[in-house]
């Protein structure tokens, strides 16, 4: 299997130990650097437009399996597949954000607690059959 970034965030948040565990906990605006080989990938994305965007973690702990939710040592030790915890075998980030605006090949999105540099590896529209099926998506982080 191989895993091509198609960009990077480009966000103020540098350093993992600082960064909120999730968007609604305070997290920044961020920009997506889109590669030009993928240029064409954009066409079609609008601004205010809800998007899920997948990314590499890259500073996670691949050989974790067992955590404490949301890093709590009071909460007992569960699985990493039961768990937002970004340190998992294949470390895949998972965010909900809104697409601000678009300047070329730089999307502006609303909160994401992504680091600095983080590999974007697709962006896809949140649908409104995903909504509708579940309404608890539709309230942003």
């Amino acid at each position: 299997m191989i895993l091509t970034p198609i960009g990077r965030i480009r966000s103020t948040l540098t350093d993992r130990t600082n960064a909120p565990r999730q968007a609604a906990e305070g997290a920044p605006p961020a920009t997506l650097e889109i590669l030009p080989d993928y240029a064409e990938a954009v066409d079609g994305l609008e601004p205010n437009q809800d998007i899920w965007i997948l990314t590499w973690l890259h500073d996670a702990d691949r050989d974790t399996l067992r955590v404490h939710p949301g890093s709590d040592p009071r909460n007992p030790i569960t699985g990493v597949f039961a768990t937002r915890s970004p340190d998992r075998p294949n470390p895949i980030g998972l965010h909900r954000a809104t697409l601000l605006r678009i300047e070329g090949l730089t999307l502006h999105v609303d909160a994401i607690e992504t680091i600095d540099g983080t590999p974007v590896l697709d962006i896809k529209p949140v649908l409104k059959s995903e909504t509708a099926r579940n309404p608890s998506l539709c309230e942003k982080r």
